[in-house]
């Protein structure tokens, strides 16, 4: 008599190999879209805080011109994926802040593209999202 052998087959296997392969390839790029939609989050986050400098800024000074944005924490923290900036107009009244996206947050955010606020916190995008700056902020 033949005792019974224990164990998988190697048809059993291969199919678990294939259900994971097929999970991974559903979830991956899921995972790809929430990353850059948190980052994305992050930059416009750091250029508020940005934006609220500015206006301390300005009610010292009484001009936007001559500002250096603070090094804080959370432009550290989005160095990797975004720069921020900001260009105060000559007459001293106004400013743009910009966070432009970088590296791998650059080619995978064709959406939004570069995040823009302004003093009087219009907000604008350069992406794909054209006019519907919601979906960015």
């Amino acid at each position: 008599m033949r005792s019974s052998m224990k164990g998988f087959t190697l048809i059993e296997l291969m199919v678990v190999v294939a259900i994971i392969g097929i999970l991974a390839s559903i979830g991956y790029p899921s995972y790809i879209s929430h990353v850059v939609k948190a980052r994305r989050v992050a930059g416009a986050t750091c250029m508020m805080e940005m934006a609220q400098f500015m206006e301390r800024y300005y009610t010292t000074k009484m001009k936007y011109a001559g500002a250096k944005l603070p090094q804080t924490a959370c432009v550290t923290e989005v160095a990797d994926h975004y720069t921020i900036g900001f260009s105060a107009d000559p007459g001293d009244t106004s400013y743009t802040l910009a966070a432009t996206p970088q590296g791998a947050q650059a080619s995978k955010d064709g959406q939004c593209g570069t995040l823009s606020v302004n003093q009087a916190g219009v907000k604008a995008v350069t992406g794909s999202a054209g006019s519907d700056v919601k979906q960015c902020f």
